[in-house]
Formats: structure tokens, sequence, C-alpha cells
């Protein structure tokens, strides 16, 4: 994942070019019953720089979540179609004080493209990934839900890197920006043995990054993205090379209509001996959504991506019989002591202003006018293309100045909620929360509505429709009772420019302008749809 795109969201994508699918098995994709087939995007929510692995019977995908903590998701799946919320390889953003929102900001850094790997020898799981440009982190864990730790700093950037086990153990990482180089790793994975540039992209191609490494029937391949609109693969009978380069696809046609071309992703090989490929779209408002394709191989040991009508298809055979998880949608009560995976704070959270006992109690944390810098906002993924965030808040502890809310989250961003001012809540609706593009912030937001509020129960929601295009809405409401529910100022139109790279999340937040000691207590959150 590179800051240099390539492609405007939103442009009309016409033709698919590159290394497709034969017609036959193009014709023979529809011929499939419905009810043995599933539908792209396999997930609609925001998941980007995959990578993906099986171990045993058992599917992991790991994603970039920037400035988001804990860091690096890891989804789990036993069909490639049904994902459910595993862990997070980064447990904590240990890179610097402006993770914390301490004395700085680290907007757009963070958890950039990284690798996710398993090796057998050990049966230890492998994460690593290059933070702000300097070194590059490895993390390590028997289990991916289990408790991750750092297991080396290697004192160089992999940037967008992809790690590969050989067959003899052997631990490879491929990575890099146009110049793409391959590093062995020493046996026990904590130094670098070598490292040697094996290809340079050529200038009529232009950026190559992602690096994804694999090795089949004898062949080492590094997967590449142009970003965002291509993908290609370079083949090698050694992992230093030299290495062929072929095109994969480039202005594939998309399943989500009015989003981008599928990229940015990784091979899995099923436990059948069936490959598919896993790829994002550029889909915001949404951000970047995971599509999934089969694979075939050439028998010169070239892939080639199953395609319908030329492109992407939206609909093809379920890899493997179906096997439900827990669903990304529903109800958290906030039970026991900690959160679920599915939960990620912007930035850091000061761990001494929050609690999880039965409900979630966010005491405040920062004093501030500016909600980007506050500390202790918990997020949730928005589920495409269309779904609900309801919020129900305790607001007995809040004390003057204290802001609490439901927010539509991005760097633009509006938000319902709370404002406790005199001894007296008032319910409001604040938009023109912006940053600019070095993610200053720009605007604290304006009050747009208001209504009186009595009690202290609040049942906060919003509406969103992440769909790419003209809509783009996020439209507010609140109930004193939790069953009617009362429409509240305008809609807000939701930003779908790529460059803050992360889509809209829902952001519950509870912040002090005035001084410290309030709280609200957290009793549900449910994410629903149509």
């Amino acid at each position: 994942m590179s800051l240099r795109r390539l492609w405007a969201l939103g442009a009309t994508v016409t033709v698919a070019l590159g290394l497709l699918a034969s017609p036959s098995a193009q014709a023979g994709t529809g011929d499939v019953q419905p009810a043995a087939n599933f539908t792209n995007p396999v997930l609609w929510q925001d998941f980007a720089d995959i990578d993906i692995l099986r171990v045993d019977n058992t599917y992991y995908y790991s994603a970039s979540t920037m400035h988001y903590s804990p860091g690096a998701p890891i989804l789990r799946s036993y069909d490639l179609v049904n994902w459910e919320f595993a862990g997070h390889s980064v447990p904590r953003l240990d890179f610097g004080a402006k993770y914390d929102l301490n004395g700085g900001r680290g907007y757009v850094r963070g958890i950039w493209a990284s690798f996710l790997n398993y090796r057998k020898s050990n049966k230890t799981f492998y994460w690593g990934g290059c933070i702000d440009f300097g070194q590059t982190h490895i993390y390590t864990a028997t289990a991916v839900d289990g408790q991750w730790s750092r297991h080396t700093t290697i004192n160089k950037c992999y940037y967008d890197a992809g790690m590969l086990v050989d067959d003899n153990d052997t631990m490879y990482v491929a990575y890099g920006n146009s110049n793409i180089s391959v590093a062995q790793l020493s046996p026990d994975g904590k130094t670098e043995v070598r490292s040697q540039q094996v290809f340079t992209t050529p200038s009529n191609i232009g950026t190559l990054e992602g690096a994804r490494f694999y090795k089949r029937n004898g062949n080492y391949y590094i997967f590449l993205t142009r970003p965002a609109n291509g993908q290609y693969i370079l083949k090698a009978s050694n992992p230093f090379g030299p290495y062929t380069l072929q095109q994969v696809l480039l202005n594939m046609p998309t399943p989500i209509p009015g989003g981008g071309v599928p990229h940015q992703g990784g091979l899995v090989q099923t436990q059948n001996g069936d490959w598919h490929y896993m790829a994002f779209v550029d889909a915001y408002p949404g951000g970047r959504v995971p599509v999934l394709a089969p694979i075939t191989w050439t028998s010169d040991g070239w892939p080639r991506i199953q395609t319908v009508n030329n492109g992407w298809g939206a609909s093809y055979p379920m890899p493997l019989p179906a096997r439900p998880v827990k669903p990304m949608t529903g109800v958290d009560t906030f039970n026991g002591t900690t959160l679920g995976p599915q939960w990620e704070w912007n930035h850091n959270p000061d761990t001494s202003k929050y609690s999880v006992n039965n409900g979630l109690r966010l005491q405040t944390a920062t004093v501030t006018n500016d909600l980007y810098s506050a500390r202790n906002t918990l997020t949730h993924r928005i589920q495409g293309p269309t779904s609900t965030g309801t919020v129900t808040l305790d607001i007995s502890a809040m004390r003057d100045g204290d802001r609490t809310g439901l927010a539509m989250l991005r760097d633009s961003s509006a938000w319902i909620g709370v404002k406790r001012d005199g001894g007296r809540n008032r319910l409001v609706i604040v938009n023109g929360l912006t940053m600019n593009n070095n993610w200053a912030t720009t605007g604290t937001g304006t009050e747009v509505a208001s209504a009186n509020l009595t009690g202290t129960k609040i049942w906060l929601r919003a509406n969103a429709d992440i769909r790419p295009g003209a809509g783009r809405q996020a439209r507010f409401s609140y109930s004193t009772d939790g069953v009617t529910f009362t429409p509240l100022g305008p809609g807000f139109t939701l930003k779908n420019e790529w460059q803050f790279f992360m889509g809209y999340r829902f952001g519950i937040f509870n912040h002090a302008t005035s001084s410290l000691g309030g709280a609200v207590t957290v009793q549900r959150f449910e994410l629903a749809t149509p």
C-alpha cells in the first residue's frame, strides 16, 4: 500500500486485460446453481492489504489498520466465504508517543500492508510489518486468538512484505516498492541472514508493491500489486531469482457497482487442492472490501483468474461446504472483562480510563475540543452496503463540559451525542469535523441541530449507506425508551476520497472540554442490517 495511488476512485472501468480465464471457463462459471454459490464481496467491511493462509482446515486473514489499536486484525474461516473475528497480531501500537495521542498523532501511519504466516516446525504464527518506514517488527503467537508478543525488531524496512516458509523450513520475506527484494531470515526468525534485490519494475508499468511470497511445484512466486488497478506475478526456480514477470489483471471490471479494480491480496490453496485469490476493491466511503475468485494454473505454471463476462464475478461456486461462524453483525452487551476483537481504539487507549464489566465504562481521558485528539474513542467497522449502529448510554456520571456520543468517524466526521454544560444535558448533532491532507485538524465541528434531554439514559443511532456513488448518506436519530427513534439534524454526506485509506467507522467517544472526572457507561451496541 503506497501513498502514491495511481487510480482515482470512480473512474470508468471498461476492459479487462491480462491473463484471464479461457472462454470455456468463463461460460461455465455462471452455470452453477445459486444455492451452491457465494456472492462478492464476501465480507462488506473494511479489511485491506490482505494476507491469507490455511493451517490444516482453517483459514486466516490479516489486514491493515494503520492508527487503530489493537492492530493487524485476524479473521478466521472454514470455507473462505464466512469470516469471523479471531484476534489481533499487534496488541498495542508500541511505536512511539504519537500512537498514544501524546505530543503528536499517528493518523495514516502504523500498520500498513504486512505479513502473516505459520511455521509448522514450531507451531507458531508470525506477523511482521514495517512501521514509519524505519524498522520491521515481528510478532509471534502459538494461536491467533492467544497472546501475541513482539518477537524481534529488524533495523530496516520490509515495506509491504510477504513471508514464505519454504519446504526446508527456511523463512524468506519479499518486500519493496518498485525495487523488489528478498530477505532470508535466520533459523530462529530473529535476524536477517541475507537480502538481495531481485526485480526492478519496468517504467511502463509504474509502481509494483504489496508483495506476497509463495512456492508451488518447485517454483517461487512473488505476487505484486500495481495500485490501484493491476496485479502482477514474478516466477523463478530460486527464491533469489532471476524472476520472470507476467500480468495477472489490469483494469478488470469490478463486482461492486461504482467500486475500483480488485487488487492487492493473496493466493490460498484449499485442502482439496483448489486455488483462490482474495483481493480488495476500493469502495469508499466504506473502505477497501474483500472479494474472492477461483484461480487456475497453466501447464507452464502461471495463474489465471476465472472471470465472468471478462470481469471479476459477482458470484462463484462455493470453494468448500459452507460453515457458519460468529456473525459480523449483532448485539454486544460488553459481558466479561475484555473487549471483543471486533473493537479497535482510535490510537492506543489510556487503559486507566476505561473498564469492561457487564458494560463499558468510559471515563474522560482528554481535555480537548477536538475529537481527533481525544483518547479512548472506540471504533467499530460499518457493515455494507447499508447498516445501522445503535449505542445505549448511561450518562448519569457526566460532568460539565463533557461530550459523548456516536460518530461517523473519518477525516470528515459528524456525530450525534450529548453536551453537558451548566448542569444541563442537551442532545446535539455536530458536523464539520475535518482534517487536511497532513491529518491536522481543520475543523472541530459545528452544532447543526439540538433537542432537550431529560433522564440519564439515551439511545443514539446512526444509519450509514456506504455504497460508492452519489448516496453516501449517514442519518442520525435518538430514543429515550429504546423503542421509538426520532430523527435529528440533516443527513451527512460521507466523504469518498481514498487518501485517508481507512473507511468510515462508528466511533463511541467521551471526552472533556473543561476537566477530567466524568464518565459514561456503554450498556449496549448493536450493528444491524436492513
